[in-house]
């Protein structure tokens, strides 16, 4: 931890890029390791954050930079903490699946390993890296994701003259259903679903349209049903997400909080005690098997 420190820190975020291969003894689980001639250092792919660029986004940026392999977002893997020439450096990582792509020699990085993890851990040059990697060997790599998202700003239901399951998205969130996107898509997103109203679904119908998917409309994570079909509907959350992959579920400011209590409660998983739930903003809940293992909170990006 880096503690009585007043100056500007540094911000920054990067990932471990790791794929499958088949060999003799089933799968296993190779990681990407890079050198730096500038610093003559093996180490996790990483960088500073550009000006107005989010952790995740500039995680994406980095590792895509730095090894040429597209990054899906698997799960976060924590934040480390240190000095760098005097000033606190704070980077963010996520474990990434590489999803196709070549490395490519530069200025930057001149080489890249893939290795198993233990032989990784050999390789790096710093102690922080190879406790990240270490925490990276106790996480799941088969995980499965849910992207619960509340809908984008609607405006206000006492401005709107209609029934309120037709409010449309105002112009602020329209702007954020379409900054969604760019979001949304770091994970492996199959499939779509809506609380059947149309803020909901117009929140994630840009998405829906930029990835091929069709919206389907799900009841259940509504403010009408679900305070009357808790139990079902919490079911049909922990069944919602492909293995490997990513399902988006759009709903309201009065389902979402409760659905995050609920299940890390019954999961014994601690939640921050400011459970954020903005117009636009999104919780990514990582699952293994049924089992609740993270949520992380995203502000709206409008």
């Amino acid at each position: 931890m880096v503690q009585g420190v007043s100056v500007n820190p540094i911000r920054a975020a990067g990932g471990i890029l790791w794929r499958s291969t088949a060999g003799s003894k089933g799968d296993s689980i190779e990681v990407a390791v890079i050198h730096r001639p500038r610093y003559d250092d093996w180490s996790i792919p990483k960088g500073k954050l550009n000006s107005g660029e989010i952790e995740i986004e500039g995680a994406v940026r980095e590792v895509l930079e730095e090894t040429g392999y597209r990054p899906i977002i698997v799960s976060p893997l924590g934040e480390v903490t240190y000095l760098k020439e005097g000033r606190p450096k704070f980077v963010r990582y996520w474990s990434m699946r590489a999803e196709g792509g070549v490395f490519t020699p530069g200025r930057e990085v001149d080489e890249l390993k893939w290795l198993p993890v233990d032989e990784a851990e050999a390789l790096v040059t710093t102690e922080r890296d190879r406790e990240l990697l270490q925490r990276f060997a106790m996480t799941p790599t088969k995980l499965r994701t849910i992207l619960l998202l509340r809908h984008a700003s609607a405006g206000s239901r006492s401005d709107w003259s209609g029934t309120d399951a037709e409010r449309p998205l105002d112009e602020v969130g329209v702007v954020q259903a379409d900054e969604l996107i760019r979001l949304l898509t770091r994970w492996d997103v199959r499939e779509i679903y809506s609380s059947p109203i149309a803020r909901c679904r117009a929140s994630v119908e840009p998405l829906a349209a930029a990835v091929g998917l069709s919206v389907q409309d799900q009841p259940l994570i509504s403010e009408e049903t679900f305070p009357s079909r808790r139990k079902r509907a919490l079911d049909w959350i922990r069944a919602s997400a492909h293995d490997d992959a990513a399902s988006v579920l759009c709903s309201q400011g009065g389902v979402i909080p409760e659905v995050l209590t609920a299940l890390a409660t019954q999961d014994g998983l601690e939640l921050p005690t400011a459970r954020s739930c903005k117009k636009g903003s999104l919780w990514a809940l990582t699952f293994d098997g049924d089992r609740l293992q993270t949520a992380e909170y995203f502000p709206p990006l409008a």
